[in-house]
């Protein structure tokens, strides 16, 4: 009797000793499910709007890229392509770093994160662009806009043009924050070809993109660039709207090697930052194989090959609009602003006019109808052999190429008075065009526009 006790305890006991083991493979299991999901639903290639490269400085080979020519918010990354305009016009001596810029009260409007100058403060170019690629301040970004292009807009139209000339062909510029705007496009490699311009055209002012942190008025401005504080990582900006997500542009050196990995889209600022890192740290791997004599091509590097959903913004027209829904975004410091765009007033609304809006607007229109019949007759009289033109670009958008037209205009004095012409040519581009000219005025025209590394073709009208 006494054995069968024991023998009944001892099998109940092991039935229990079953049941908790089962129990606690179970409970292992959903632990390890809870640790394991959570990091592979923010891995940062599943998002829709990721897209990222890794290029060799140096020779510009690609050694991994997703997406990267799909367009995408640029954001802050915007003030590299702000920078690289400075940098061509102190370059060439038309802007020093001790110049005094003045803030205007259109550049004092800009939200955070800004300098919190007021309007009519003065700062020097030099501050102006340490506190533009470390503290990202947006309203520095529109000043130094201001005193070189003379409004933001006909800089951020110089911005394109330039992006075109270097390579970035996938690349729009409305404005030289990175601010909200539905028209402001860029892509993952065309950040990657900045970089490379930087470091190529202008390796003086690269440095710019390695201040740690600046002091000026009293205050501590530090930079948004967590990888700064990495070994080798000397550059560039970070960047941030909701619309677009965490971007990144970095550079990293180690031993006779450099990188420039840009991410675009990321979730978090920790998951942007370790995920750089790790393209970063990979890519430098083949380096370190090749040295050692390995012939290893990109397809057979450690990057991970990551088929992802097509997003749905995926197929774009020419204004490349990704989201329709553009209120209510965020700047580089999480502070929420309202889109900004250009003001068109609700159809049907007009505003009422004062007499002497009235009567202005009445002369105006006069003062216009008299000029135009002046020019028209003009024209009649113009030398017979001015059948010659100047084209000095090609835009997707008709704005773009008149705005284009009125700038260079403005620089080039012996373009005083010509006329212009923005039409579409039969790619579907607007060309903007200087008419009616001889040969030999064209031919002058186009020396001096070319002279500033600006593009210049004479043709017939």
């Amino acid at each position: 009797m006494r054995k069968t006790m024991v023998r009944s305890q001892a099998v109940a006991a092991s039935r229990d000793f079953s049941a908790l083991k089962l129990w606690l493979i179970t409970a292992l299991a959903i632990v390890a499910a809870l640790i394991v999901s959570p990091a592979r639903a923010q891995d940062p290639a599943d998002s829709a709007r990721y897209a990222a490269i890794v290029v060799d400085a140096q020779s510009g080979e690609v050694f991994y890229a997703m997406r990267a020519d799909s367009p995408r918010y640029p954001a802050s990354l915007t003030k590299i392509m702000t920078l690289y305009m400075a940098f061509e016009e102190m370059a060439q001596g038309r802007l020093r770093p001790d110049d005094l810029i003045t803030i205007s009260p259109h550049a004092a409007s800009m939200p955070p994160t800004n300098s919190g100058l007021k309007a009519g403060d003065t700062i020097t170019v030099d501050m102006a662009m340490r506190l533009i690629a470390a503290y990202s301040a947006n309203d520095l970004a529109a000043a130094l806009a201001e005193h070189i292009g003379g409004t933001e807009s006909r800089f951020a139209a110089l911005m394109t043009v330039k992006a075109q000339e270097i390579g970035m062909t996938r690349s729009n510029f409305v404005n030289a924050s990175g601010l909200p705007d539905s028209r402001q496009v860029s892509s993952a490699r065309d950040f990657a070809v900045l970089a490379r311009s930087v470091m190529r055209d202008f390796p003086q002012y690269y440095e710019y993109f390695h201040v740690r942190s600046i002091e000026f008025r009293g205050r501590t401005y530090p930079n948004h660039n967590p990888l700064l504080a990495y070994p080798g990582v000397d550059g560039m900006k970070t960047g941030y709207i909701n619309a677009a997500g965490y971007n990144l542009v970095a550079s990293q050196r180690k031993g006779n090697h450099r990188l420039i990995a840009v991410m675009l889209g990321g979730s978090n600022k920790a998951q942007r930052r370790e995920h750089v890192t790790t393209l970063m740290n990979t890519g430098f791997t083949v380096f370190a194989r090749r040295d050692k004599g390995e012939t290893i091509t990109v397809a057979q590097s450690e990057f991970r090959s990551v088929i992802a959903p097509k997003p749905k913004y995926e197929v774009l027209g020419d204004n490349a609009t990704l989201m329709a829904a553009l209120d209510a975004q965020d700047d580089e410091d999480g502070v929420n602003v309202q889109r900004l765009s250009q003001k068109t007033p609700a159809p049907g609304v007009v505003a009422a006019l004062t007499k002497a809006e009235a009567k202005k607007a009445a002369d105006d229109k006069a003062a216009a109808k008299k000029t135009s019949t002046t020019a028209a007759a003009k024209k009649k009289k113009k030398d017979p052999d001015a059948i010659w033109a100047i084209q000095v670009g090609a835009f997707k958008a008709k704005s773009q190429a008149a705005d284009w037209a009125k700038d260079v205009q403005k620089r080039f004095a012996l373009l005083k008075g010509v006329d212009t012409d923005v039409s579409k040519n039969d790619a579907g581009r607007y060309r903007t065009r200087f008419v009616d000219m001889t040969k030999a005025d064209a031919q002058k025209a186009c020396k001096a526009i070319e002279a500033k590394r600006l593009d210049c073709m004479v043709v017939k009208s």
